[in-house]
């Protein structure tokens, strides 16, 4: 099983925050609908290859959906924020809607140039 999957030439993780766009046909017009919401878990190989994406909607429910990673529906996934999980599925979000913000978001530090560590003075 892999935690990262590639749509289109854009990868995403399990605990990332991604904006999947769905193709919705009503009679004979056919709009796109976003769905924002945290990847929760990526399951299958190959053809099989699945996504779960978890929200939280008006009133504080839990919305999950799921998707075929090659379904004809899907018009793109965007990524919107990486996060840094140390768990292929994040089952335990659906327990409590607040965990939600507790994934860290991965972000580049600057760091400063020239900077050594201190060493600590042994003591006689």
């Amino acid at each position: 099983m892999a935690n990262q999957v590639k749509f289109n030439q854009m990868a995403f993780c399990v605990g990332d925050k991604v904006k999947v766009l769905q193709k919705i046909q009503e009679g004979d017009k056919i709009r796109t609908q976003p769905f924002e919401g945290i990847v929760i878990a990526i399951k299958g190989e190959g053809e099989n290859k699945m996504f779960t994406v978890r929200k939280i909607a008006a009133g504080g429910i839990g919305v999950e959906r799921i998707w075929p990673l090659n379904s004809p529906w899907l018009e793109n996934i965007k990524v919107i924020k990486k996060g840094k999980v140390r768990r292929a599925k994040l089952y335990y979000l659906r327990e409590k809607p607040t965990k939600l913000k507790f994934i860290h978001e991965t972000a580049a530090k600057p760091r400063k140039a020239g900077r050594k560590p201190r060493l600590k003075a042994s003591k006689k």
